[in-house]
């Protein structure tokens, strides 16, 4: 039953408004043509192109023609952001119409769709001046079946893209970080048989060391007469068997390698019927809790992590690519990290797919961060959209060992009926994993914190922003504060820490707040109280670099970046990456060594 539910939430259409199709998983291992590169655009400065027929792309027939607008001089491009290519968009938050022409010569005998890894926000899509349909969310990817719409010869992509900040947007009007817009992710022409493997989940048993488990979801009018899973590296040829629910379902005696951070083994896994293949690097853990532990493999393990945004600050961009990838994992790993939290939102498919090989653990949640409306039924089914999707894509991911709720929601009945609900949801979709949602707001009895917020009770574990001798002093003097939980459970630091400009020097007094040595003090007093949490099993500064946001205004420090990076918007190390670095390799490695 609980295989069944996972299909059929997915099998609705991804957005409350957007009708795009369920996309296929692992959609690197296809048959695909890359969409990418420059692509022509109009910027649609007061939204009228919808009026004009822009969609339908036709060009006046001489120069004389009366038409007023034109696919012409301009391009932008495909993955990237518009804000970070010209100067005259760099704050522009609204409509722009982007237009690829590409040559295919499709055939008769298979089926043909085009994929997005991501738009932001809001992506209508035409092909040959058909409509294809329309989705919303800016993380996570989404498809249109072309098969019969796609001509032999030059075929015309268009996409209109908006990105206007809304109350009933996920994320909603005042989140912290640059909004980003475009078509900021891979575009694909992915070519399938008629019957092809849509989906597949392979995972080792949560209860056993010694079984893999999966299922096997085929897409097609016509029977799969033969599905199988094979990893040859343990000699494993499996046929699936197709249960009640019209899934392939295996289970196999198996002994693999562990995947850990310090031994991040990963084996080939193929999936395969009579007219279809696809194969990926996959690792197999099991992730729990007991008590206040969290255990990876059975034994306890302290997650030493780093959280940052999808962004490249040296070029102020969305990173894109296997090397934006790679950069700011290695950055991660320098620090001395096994874990990484991924802000705020389902990050590209190469970081996912790169952390899983260099051996980092990773937290990953959506977007639901302060300002939302939980009593409005619209924005809880976009939530519970967002998490479906951020799950279906990444459930083969076992560097993936948490999925994050939510951060920083104000306590409210709404708040925890709905977070509840989706906690439920979750783990219908994936019980193999742990819950989370960072919580920023607690009781305070003179030197004491004490985590009291309800939510607690339907996850698996607790995570706290709390900046100690930042936003405000510290209660009761640095190295007295007391935290206390009513549950049982392991608790992760979230997020802590201060601003400071990198090359800004002084006393580490308050009166020099966004110097080094400040923010190299809180850094330091803010292990000595981390020493002081028995039940503390992780902590994760914020951030590891300085990040573009329109909010912060101090003319002198900021000037539209969050200072609070361990590294400077140009990568270079503060004083504050030295204290971390030190503690984390302080720490002993709790992980199994292989």
């Amino acid at each position: 039953m609980r295989r069944l539910f996972f299909i059929s939430c997915l099998l609705v259409n991804i957005g409350i408004i957007a009708d795009a199709q369920t996309f296929m998983t692992n959609v690197m291992g296809r048959k695909r043509t890359a969409l990418n590169g420059s692509w022509q655009i109009i910027i649609d400065w007061f939204g009228k192109g919808n009026k004009m027929g822009i969609e339908k792309d036709s060009p006046p027939s001489n120069a004389y023609a009366f038409n007023e607008y034109a696919f012409y001089k301009e391009t932008l491009k495909v993955p990237s952001d518009w804000n970070s290519q010209t100067e005259k968009l760099k704050f522009y938050e609204g409509t722009i119409w982007y237009k690829k022409d590409f040559v295919a010569h499709p055939n008769e005998t298979n089926r043909y769709f085009v994929y997005f890894g991501a738009v932001n926000y809001m992506a209508d899509v035409f092909l040959n001046g058909q409509k294809l349909g329309s989705h919303e969310g800016g993380f996570t990817p989404f498809q249109f079946e072309v098969t019969g719409i796609l001509k032999n010869g030059v075929n015309k992509l268009v996409v209109k893209v908006n990105n206007q900040r809304r109350e009933d947007a996920i994320p909603a009007m005042s989140f912290d970080w640059w909004n980003y817009g475009g078509i900021t992710r891979d575009v694909f022409l992915i070519q399938t048989p008629p019957v092809f493997i849509e989906d597949y989940f392979i995972h080792l048993n949560k209860r056993s060391s010694n079984e893999i488990l999966g299922w096997v979801k085929i897409n097609g009018t016509e029977k799969a007469n033969h599905v199988a899973v094979d990893l040859p590296e343990l000699d494993i040829h499996t046929i699936a068997l197709k249960d009640s629910n019209g899934l392939y379902e295996i289970s196999c005696a198996a002994s693999p390698a562990k995947w850990t951070p310090s031994n991040p083994k990963l084996y080939n896994v193929i999936v395969r019927t009579d007219s279809d293949s696809v194969s990926e690097k996959i690792g197999f853990r099991n992730i729990e809790v007991a008590g206040t532990e969290i255990l990876l493999n059975g034994k306890p393990i302290f997650l030493k992590g780093i959280s940052f945004h999808e962004e490249m600050s040296k070029e102020k961009r969305r990173a894109t690519s296997a090397e934006d990838a790679r950069q700011l994992l290695t950055e991660a790993k320098s620090l001395g990290c096994n874990f990484v939290r991924l802000a705020h939102y389902p990050q590209n498919e190469y970081i996912l797919t790169l952390a899983d090989q260099m051996g980092l653990m990773v937290w990953e949640e959506i977007p639901l961060w302060q300002g939302i409306q939980f009593n409005n039924a619209i924005i809880r089914g976009k939530a519970e959209n967002m998490l479906k999707e951020m799950v279906w894509r990444d459930k083969n991911r076992c560097g993936v060992i948490i999925w994050s709720l939510s951060n920083e929601t104000n306590i409210s009945t709404e708040r925890n009926n709905v977070l509840s609900e989706m906690a439920s949801l979750c783990r219908k979709l994936d019980d193999t994993r742990l819950i989370s949602s960072a919580f920023h707001q607690f009781k305070s009895e003179g030197n004491k914190i004490i985590i009291h917020d309800s939510l607690s009770n339907v996850l698996d574990v607790l995570a706290v922003n709390k900046y100690m001798g930042w936003y405000a002093p510290w209660p009761a003097g640095t190295g007295n504060i007391v935290w206390q939980s009513s549950f049982n459970k392991p608790l992760i630091f979230s997020e802590f820490g201060g601003e400071a400009k990198y090359g800004v020097h002084g006393s580490s007094d308050i009166a020099n707040n966004w110097t080094e040595e400040f923010q190299e003090k809180l850094y330091n007093d803010n292990i000595e109280m981390f020493k002081k949490i028995p039940f503390l099993r992780g902590t994760c500064p914020w951030i590891l670099i300085d990040f573009r946001t329109p909010f912060r205004m101090q003319a002198v420090f900021q000037d539209g970046w969050n200072r609070k990076g361990l590294l400077s918007d140009k990568w270079k190390k503060k004083k504050a990456w030295y204290v971390m670095k030190r503690y984390y390799d302080s720490l002993e490695e709790k992980t199994i060594q292989e």
